[in-house]
């Protein structure tokens, strides 16, 4: 878990880093750092989505999957109960769209997600380091725009690293290789969903398809089981 443990902490420093300098930039500068995230958002949801396309087994899982997931996201309002919480707890609306990309941004990704597996099985930290250098820059960016309750973060990518290392570490063939392309082309697909948010291109309410993650393993369960 160290790997794991390494890579949270980094989100943490960048964060306050991040508080640190948020108060000298002047307005005109964040709002150039949010178009910035947007775009970055773009590009790395895209990437996911087109290098796992080609490895799905199930070419129609993810539309499946997205789309049982938002029925049910929707049916719960996970968006509307997050968005009002953070809203409570910081007075402000934006937070909630900050705080939910960059969960995404962090948690979603080939090195986040295959990271903890490869620590599991294999004792190698490489992955999980070279995240915890990207995240250490992406949250100092994030936190520079939202300010300091972006360390929410933090804790939601070590449960989510946790679980993948739990698992692999239970079972070597409970995380297979088309299970993770699964996994990547939907929050591929969720991340871009963010960075279309971010540029205000499109208002899409990502946080209620966050139940789409869990079709796949469901399916390849139901798989195994049969």
């Amino acid at each position: 878990m160290i790997g794991t443990i390494v890579n949270t902490c980094a989100i943490v420093v960048g964060t306050i880093i991040g508080t640190v300098l948020n108060r000298g930039i002047k307005e005109k500068y964040k709002v150039g750092l949010y178009d910035a995230l947007g775009l970055a958002s773009l590009a790395i949801g895209l990437n996911a989505t087109i290098t796992n396309l080609p490895k799905s087994q199930y070419p129609v899982l993810f539309i499946v999957a997205l789309a049982l997931g938002t029925v049910v996201g929707t049916r719960l309002d996970i968006d509307g109960r997050f968005h009002r919480l953070v809203g409570k707890r910081s007075g402000s609306g934006g937070l909630a769209d900050g705080l939910s990309t960059a969960t995404l941004l962090y948690c979603i990704g080939p090195l986040s997600m295959l990271g903890p597996v490869i620590s599991a099985l294999q004792g190698d930290n490489t992955f999980l380091f070279t995240n915890a250098t990207l995240d250490l820059v992406s949250s100092t960016i994030f936190a520079s725009t939202y300010g300091f309750w972006m360390i929410l973060a933090a804790p939601v990518l070590f449960l989510w690293q946790g679980m993948f290392y739990m698992v692999a570490q239970l079972s070597s063939q409970a995380v297979s290789d088309a299970l993770m392309a699964e996994l990547l082309i939907v929050g591929g697909l969720m991340i871009l969903g963010s960075g279309l948010n971010l540029l205000k291109l499109k208002e899409l309410k990502t946080l209620n398809m966050l139940p789409a993650l869990l079709v796949p393993p469901i399916w390849f369960a139901i798989k195994w089981m049969l």
